[in-house]
C-alpha cells in the first residue's frame, strides 16, 4: 500500500478545498467536477463509498496540479 491508498471520498475533498477547489458541477453518474479559480485548473472526482484506489487519487491530484507530498501535509507549499 502506498502513499495515497486508504483516503475516503470526504477526506479527498475536504484537502481539495484547502487548495482552494470549490464544487463546480455533477458529471456523468456519480462523479462530480470541482475547479480551483485560482489556478484555473479542473479536477473529475468519484463518489463512492469506500477508499478511492491509489491511482485514481493520483490522477486527481495530477489534473489539479498538487504535489503529494502538499497532498498529505494538507497545505500548499509556497515557493
Amino acid at each position: 500500500m502506498g502513499r495515497l491508498s486508504g483516503y475516503k471520498y470526504r477526506e479527498i475533498v475536504k484537502k481539495l478545498k484547502r487548495f482552494g477547489f470549490e464544487f463546480y458541477r455533477q458529471a456523468a453518474g456519480s462523479h462530480e467536477i470541482w475547479y480551483n479559480r485560482q489556478t484555473n485548473k479542473y479536477t473529475t472526482i468519484p463518489n463512492h463509498t469506500g477508499n478511492l484506489p491509489e491511482g485514481t487519487l493520483k490522477a486527481i491530484l495530477r489534473q489539479a496540479d498538487i504535489n503529494v507530498n502538499d497532498f498529505i501535509k494538507g497545505s500548499v507549499n509556497e515557493p
